[in-house]
């Protein structure tokens, strides 16, 4: 009897440290596949310069015909925001309706939240900006040196069914705006034209998030996806792929238009559109 408590102890003492080993280094390991690479880039110094960040007003989404809570994906606006604003920008947040700004809960948890979330949640001014965001209908994008737009579940459902947002990207395009997105903020440019009124995305090498991810992930639901949205709107679709496609990375440059496949290429789209906005 005393054996078989021994062996039961050891048992749970093994698994106790299989766990506890897991649960301290899931974030690196998580990283070791290809989630947040680290990334490095010339430091730029655009003190003075102007950046708007864009998010979703959304939410609840639909999973398996019930709602569930969503909005931006965390990093997808705390890394450019950051990103941006560590350049030396005065840096605006606006979303779709202006207000307190949804953000997926998940991506604000263990062990997906980065460092860069971490800085968010002790930074007051950010949090202020997050929880009173600017009205896109009041703003003028083209007094902005870039526009860029974050992703996350919300996106799908207000980011390209927004006909202010489609005009105001029109106009900003027209007003050599560099303009940027990641994963589900590409469907932002889907309803903008260019000078000559054409589908903005019509015949341009893009990037979002891919249909393999969307199904990878499960979240089939929701009511567009930005890769089939951009084939269907004649955009040239690239991206990268791994064994799963949340762990790929893919930056897209066409003119001044960055698009980042997914929220693994933030740090990435940042860099390039405020390359584009220096060389500028």
């Amino acid at each position: 009897m005393k054996i078989g408590w021994k062996i039961t102890l050891i048992t749970f003492g093994i698994i106790f440290v299989i766990l506890g080993t897991t649960t301290l280094f899931l974030p690196t390991i998580l990283r070791g596949l290809g989630w947040h690479p680290h990334f490095e880039g010339e430091a730029f110094d655009l003190t003075g310069k102007k950046a708007l960040v864009i998010t979703t007003s959304e939410d609840t989404r639909i999973e398996n015909g019930k709602p569930t809570p969503t909005g931006v994906y965390a990093s997808e606006m705390t890394v450019p925001y950051y990103a941006f604003l560590d350049a030396g920008m005065t840096v605006d947040i606006a979303s779709i309706k202006g207000g307190k700004i949804p953000i997926e809960p998940v991506s604000l948890r263990w062990p997906l939240r980065i460092d860069v979330d971490k800085r968010f949640l002790d930074d007051q001014d950010f949090l202020d900006k997050v929880e009173n965001s600017l009205l896109i209908d009041d703003l003028n994008f083209s007094e902005y040196d870039l526009v860029y737009m974050a992703g996350g579940w919300g996106a799908s459902y207000d980011l390209g069914q927004s006909e202010v947002l489609a005009q105001k990207i029109t106009e900003a395009f027209a007003n050599d705006v560099i303009l940027g997105s990641v994963c589900h903020g590409v469907l932002g440019f889907l309803q903008a034209n260019d000078t000559e009124n054409t589908p903005l995305v019509e015949g341009r090498t893009m990037t979002g998030v891919t249909d393999k991810q969307v199904q990878e992930l499960g979240i089939t639901e929701t009511p567009l996806h930005p890769e089939e949205e951009l084939r269907k709107a004649g955009a040239n679709f690239v991206s990268a792929t791994a064994f799963r496609d949340m762990f790929a990375t893919y930056v897209a440059i066409d003119g001044n238009i960055v698009t980042g496949q997914n929220q693994n290429s933030g740090p990435g789209t940042a860099w390039e559109m405020m390359k584009l906005v220096y060389e500028s």
